[in-house]
Formats: C-alpha cells, structure tokens, sequence
C-alpha cells in the first residue's frame, strides 16, 4: 500500500469547523480533494518530508509568538545517531525543506531569512481591514506565514489554500511546533471553491490575480466565497497607468511564464465592480525592491535582481515595466 500522509495532515478540526458552519458538503469534496492530493505517489518527495516531520516533537499547547515580524516557535529536533549520514543540526534539518520563500521564520535558534521580506508586505495590509474575530480564506497562501500574522491580529481561524506540497510541509512543521492554532493551509487551489459558498468574512488574494488565465473568474470565485458584507483584500501586480487598461505579456514577465494579464488601478477597479464588490479602496501602491525580495541562504535560486535588467532596473529583462504592486480592498453588500 503507498504511504499516505493524510493521517499527518490532520484537517479534521478545520472540517469540524466548517460543518458546524452548515459547510457539510463543501467539507466532503475538501475531504476527497486533501487525500488525492497527499498521496505519496503524487510527489516523489513526500514521504521524506513526513519522516523528517516526525523527527520535531509536537507542542503540547500553543507555543508561538511575533518577533520583529518574525513567526517565533521552538524547535528541538529529535535527532538520529551520529552514524547517521543525513544532518542532525536543525539549520541542516530546516534546509531539507528548501526553498522556503515566505517568511521569516524563528525556528529554536535559527532564523530562517525567506527569500521575501513578508513583514513588510504585511505591514501595507494590516489595518487595511478589522482581522479580529474575523473568519479569513487565504488563496495562495504558501507556507501559511501571513496566516500566523492574521491570528495574532485577532482573526479567529484562517484557511490557506495552496497547492505546492513543500510549502503545505514547511506550514506543517512550523504548525507542529507552534501547537494548536486555528492556522490550516490545504494542499488545493481556488478550484476547490464552489459557487455561492458564503463561508468567511474575509477574503485574502495575495500574488495570484496575475497568475490566473482568467482574472475576472478569480474575483468571481472570491466574492462568492465570503459572506453578505465580507471583505476582500487583493494584492497584484499592477501597470501605472492612467488610462484603463491591461498588460498582456508575449512570453515571459520578469522570467515567469504563467503572467497573463497585469491591469492598471482603474481596470482593477473595473473588475472589481463588475464581479460584484463596492467601496472599493486603494491602500497602497510599493515598487518590489532587493530589499524584500532577494536571493538568501534559504532561497538560493534567481530572484529580483535575476528578473530586472542589469542595465536599466526600472525595466524586467524582457523589457517590460519592473515589478509595481498595489494592494486594494473591497466589500459587499
């Protein structure tokens, strides 16, 4: 029988939660959806992932807190004999799980400096809304970072979508550390979502607009997945531009092949409204800099520097504008 990591990836709390929320069917299909996407046979690395899982004992009760942006948990590893031929230090441990992208991270006495500073993006969107016991639906979430930052603003649960299992793994490890949290990231995308779902009060879209074929359905699914008057707050990608417009891509943006479309504020805004939401505000515009996203010990492929032009960092290597994002919030009715 192949291993199957869904008895580790416990999500019954969250399940629980839901159905009492009158979720019951939408629970069943998140069911399914969870264990076809841990088993071992879908990624080769899995099992080695929840072997090295099971070398950090699990926290007894809630152990965790924000340092200078950090998420701060402890992290004694149990570790094998020295005849052993894989790392035994818990920085060596940690980077079994490389790259770790979101973050940082204080794990025991190492501090994991994440390719991207999201303390800082976090400090554009957090009082963008009230997070206090709100019901939040993180999309593309990663390793569940932002979620740690949402409880400790006071959101009563967080449910994080993403699909890259070593990102679900290091949301894992950092969640077994920290001991019990309503923090829950499910290795599944926004298709998981169903129509007319109404379940949270808030809705987070961080990095993904830009990502999707079709942006316009993305809203749709965000909007009916909160609750009459929840709260979106989208982060994209964005063109300064006046005029209400789009840019679409030949090939690649800033080396990444799956851009398809970046809109301007105005045609953002436009979307917005037409899929539903109003009082639609613009929070904060931030050019990407070197100074919160780079290439670290713990992310050592190409970053941003690798993405802009060496000669002209106003400008990617394809030519296009260089990275500008906006964060911009909205509401229903």
């Amino acid at each position: 029988m192949p291993f199957d990591g869904t008895e580790i990836f416990d999500y019954e709390d969250l399940f629980r939660q839901l159905e009492q929320d009158g979720q019951c069917e939408w629970v069943q299909s998140l069911r399914s959806a969870c264990h076809k996407a841990l088993e071992s046979q879908r990624h080769g690395s899995l099992p080695k992932w929840l072997q090295l899982l099971n070398r950090f004992p699990a926290s007894p009760s809630p152990s965790w807190h924000i340092t200078s942006g950090r998420v701060v948990v402890p992290g004694e590893a149990t570790c094998k004999s020295e005849a052993s031929a894989e790392p035994t230090d818990l920085a060596g441990l940690l980077q079994q799980l490389h790259p770790w992208r979101k973050g940082p991270f204080e794990i025991g006495s190492v501090t994991i400096d994440t390719e991207w500073r999201s303390d800082l993006k976090w400090n554009r969107i957090a009082d963008a809304v009230e997070w206090r016991d709100r019901s939040v639906l993180d999309v593309g979430c990663g390793n569940g970072y932002f979620g740690w930052r949402m409880l400790d603003a006071g959101a009563r649960s967080v449910t994080g979508l993403d699909p890259f299992l070593l990102f679900v793994m290091q949301h894992k490890l950092v969640r077994r550390l920290a001991g019990h949290a309503e923090n829950y990231v499910l290795p599944l995308t926004d298709a998981c979502l169903v129509p007319r779902l109404n379940a949270f009060d808030i809705a987070v879209s961080m990095g993904v607009l830009y990502h999707r074929t079709d942006p316009v359905d993305h809203l749709q699914m965000l909007r009916e997945s909160l609750r009459a008057g929840g709260q979106l707050v989208l982060e994209t990608l964005i063109v300064d531009s006046e005029q209400t417009t789009v840019l679409v891509p030949r090939d690649r943006y800033a080396k990444m092949r799956n851009v398809w479309f970046i809109p301007s504020l105005s045609m953002l805004a436009l979307w917005l409204k037409r899929t539903g939401f109003y009082h639609i505000n613009n929070v904060d515009v931030t050019p990407t800099t070197s100074n919160e996203q780079r290439r670290t010990d713990w992310m050592t492929f190409e970053s941003l520097d690798d993405f802009l032009d060496s000669n002209d960092s106003s400008q990617t290597v394809e030519g296009y504008p260089a990275p500008l994002r906006a964060v911009v919030t909205a509401r229903l009715p």
